[in-house]
């Protein structure tokens, strides 16, 4: 998965993803859940800096730039549990 940057609003909802060098801003509502870790799959134990095994995901839509008139994309993004940084699940392009 690609790594990338989130600009947050001060309750953590993002408002940007920062990309390859490109920002896209958060054009709708994002929405947040959390999933659970499958760390058996790479690990034998639970690692020692993770004390959750849950991960935070975000749906966001956002468009390239700021101009309001661009094309939505859907992104997922999660949260890397041991670094603290956010990477690219999954990236749709969507119609808007």
């Amino acid at each position: 998965m690609e790594h990338v940057l989130l600009k947050t609003a001060g309750e953590g909802r993002p408002t940007a993803v920062l990309r390859q060098g490109r920002e896209w801003t958060v054009g709708a509502e994002p929405v947040r859940w959390f999933e659970r870790v499958s760390w058996w799959d790479a690990q034998r134990r639970i690692p020692k800096n993770l004390s959750r095994v849950d991960v935070e995901v975000w749906r966001v839509q956002a468009r390239l730039g700021r101009h309001p008139n661009s094309a939505l994309t859907t992104m997922e993004l999660v949260r890397d549990g041991l670094g603290g940084g956010w990477r690219l699940r999954q990236e749709v392009a969507d119609a808007a």
